[in-house]
């Protein structure tokens, strides 16, 4: 195994965002897959992260700045996918439903999607139902992330999962949802496809829903 690789692991787990650029060029440079390099890199790397996290070995300041070192990590990466075949072709479109405005916990979740290699298209806040259907006509995503804190904005999601059915477009597409303000009972009674309490949660049913295919 590259030393690289060994490299790239140990500053996205100590979260040396600022020493992770010189690892990943080299690995470049000796010719290592860009699809190595990021599965047995970062996705390796975040996977020790997420594991450290569930055992309250580390916290969320600590795996923000993990987030961060891949995020990084992976803009380096990202420019020489274009053109390629074997390009990340796994699309995810996130965004805080309609009426809400809190950020922090789907900017997490998506630092830590793009860590494990998916292609990550972030709405914002507030974000209506109609927007969600445009940009899902529009890019096709294979995943779509709904967030909310407040309880009432919660309807919104139903309301989206709805407006999918409604447009033809539901058995195209998996619907996450998460946030303080939902639970996995509130996402089986809308009908969406899966929930995730927290950003490691979020990350693993996204790429369960990638594998399946």
């Amino acid at each position: 195994m590259s030393m690289y690789l060994e490299e790239i692991r140990d500053k996205v787990i100590r979260g040396k965002h600022k020493e992770i650029d010189a690892p990943v060029r080299k690995a470049i440079d000796e010719g290592l897959d860009l699809e190595t390099i990021i599965n047995e890199g970062f996705i390796a790397a975040m996977d020790i992260v997420g594991e450290k996290f569930a055992n309250c070995e580390i916290f969320i300041p600590e795996m923000l700045v993990s987030a961060k070192a891949t995020k990084t990590g992976l803009a380096i990466i990202k420019p020489l996918w274009k053109g390629t075949e074997s390009g990340p072709k796994n699309v995810v479109l996130i965004g805080t439903v309609k009426g809400d405005l809190h950020d922090i916990g789907k900017d997490l979740v998506i630092m830590m999607l793009e860590g494990a290699g998916l292609n990550v298209i972030d709405l914002g806040v507030d974000v209506s139902v109609k927007k969600i259907i445009e940009e899902v006509e529009k890019v096709k995503p294979k995943i779509i992330g709904l967030s909310a804190l407040l309880s009432t904005t919660v309807p919104q999601m139903k309301a989206v999962i709805e407006a999918l059915r409604e447009n033809g477009l539901r058995n195209d597409v998996k619907v996450m949802v998460g946030g303080a303000a939902v639970n996995a009972a509130y996402a089986e009674k809308i009908g969406a496809d899966g929930f995730g309490e927290n950003a490691i949660e979020a990350v693993a049913l996204a790429r369960r829903f990638v594998d399946e295919g």
